[in-house]
């Protein structure tokens, strides 16, 4: 097959959807690979490398998907410009595309590529089971999101992370509560503890609880009425009453933290807010809280997107895309789930999908053009009615 890397085109994005070291392996299952000029070189990968590996360079976006087979991305397809055609527009006929979609949020352009006749895999829509779990990049770009949020937080707070005994006085260890215990959550709280803090976590499920105690720290308590995860692995939608039983335990640790992690989400839902605008103000003053779930709502109620709010002396980041700020490592972690999943959609060279497989029929969102997918059908059919 003729596999085509585009440049990522949505503002900010630096990561790229193949990385060099990953084209040995296509080549010898007999594909060929296109890279559009430059489409690496904001992770650290210059087209040299891309070439002397085997991949043939793409001048211009159009051509590149004029003659794509399949296109690789990691943002789901944009317009660039005002003047940029749009990329869903630009895919061939009857192509496939693999990378992250957002279908839910991004109907419009199902039907851009529906026009297309595009066979679509959504890089989201990987389903949680042990063999998925290389291919899962949800959790991967989590881990990276985990880690940059607590030196985001170390960079915003007016004091060192660490317990430091000096002759000048002795500095007490930040205080660091996580909320939620998902990748990103353990990782925010792995790499907070490396870097000599305090570190408390907060979670509904009780199964996390021993993972949490694992990393050698406290783990916040509450009683559970509700299950707290669907059957798929993700978090599930709580009741009013269980979110106000939240919010009421994460209060009471507030006053004696200095950064708040929030990483609580619910797939294809807005985020809970666990942090209202009246908790705010029980945080200590020059606390920091980085809310990793900004682009779903935040779990703040004063979070915005992408933008830093200050509120009673506390600074709220909006954190937005944390991977594309480690492209280099974002990069080769995304780059190895595409590529698993490629193996697992085309085994052994084929050039149809393994439709036989749960990983394809729970990836895919359209094919040949045709919604598969039924929390995206019920979306596009709520949509018609109103």
């Amino acid at each position: 097959m003729k596999i085509g890397i585009p440049k990522e085109t949505q503002p900010g994005e630096t990561r790229v959807a193949l990385i060099p070291s990953l084209l040995p392996t296509l080549l010898r299952e007999k594909h060929e690979v296109f890279l559009e000029a430059g489409a690496g070189v904001s992770a650290g990968f210059a087209d040299d490398q891309y070439a002397k590996a085997g991949a043939q360079i793409v001048r211009s976006a159009p051509l590149l998907y004029k003659n794509a087979d399949i296109v690789w991305k990691v943002q789901p397809p944009h317009k660039p410009g005002p003047r940029g055609k749009h990329e869903a527009e630009l895919l061939r006929e009857r192509c496939f595309y693999i990378g992250y979609l957002a279908p839910l949020a991004h109907l419009d352009i199902l039907r851009k590529m529906a026009k297309r006749k595009v066979t679509a895999f959504a890089m989201e829509y990987v389903p949680r089971i042990t063999r998925a779990q290389s291919m899962d990049a949800l959790s991967s770009m989590a881990t990276i999101a985990g880690y940059k949020a607590v030196l985001l937080a170390t960079e915003h707070l007016g004091k060192m992370f660490p317990l430091l005994m000096t002759a000048a006085g002795t500095i007490p260890p930040a205080s660091v509560l996580v909320l939620g215990a998902g990748v990103a959550g353990l990782q925010a709280i792995a790499t907070a503890k490396r870097l000599g803090a305090k570190v408390e976590a907060f979670d509904p499920r009780p199964a996390v609880k021993e993972q949490v105690k694992s990393l050698g720290v406290a783990f916040v308590d509450m009683e559970v009425t509700e299950d707290a995860e669907t059957a798929g692995g993700y978090a599930r939608e709580f009741s009013a009453a269980f979110l106000k039983k939240e919010q009421e335990v994460i209060a009471a640790r507030l006053p004696k933290m200095d950064v708040v992690i929030s990483t609580a989400q619910v797939f294809g839902k807005r985020a809970p807010v666990l942090i209202t605008k009246e908790m705010v103000r029980l945080c200590r003053p020059g606390a920091v809280i980085v809310d990793l779930a900004a682009e779903q709502g935040g779990n703040c109620a004063l979070t915005r997107a992408g933008e830093i709010v200050q509120y009673h002396g506390v600074r709220i980041i909006g954190a937005l895309n944390l991977p594309a700020s480690l492209p280099a490592d974002a990069s080769l972690m995304y780059a190895n789930n595409v590529s698993n999943l490629f193996a697992t959609l085309f085994p052994k060279g084929s050039t149809t999908p393994n439709f036989d497989d749960e990983v394809t029929t729970g990836t895919c969102i359209l094919r040949a053009g045709e919604i598969v997918n039924e929390s995206v059908k019920n979306a596009l059919s709520g949509e018609k009615k109103r």
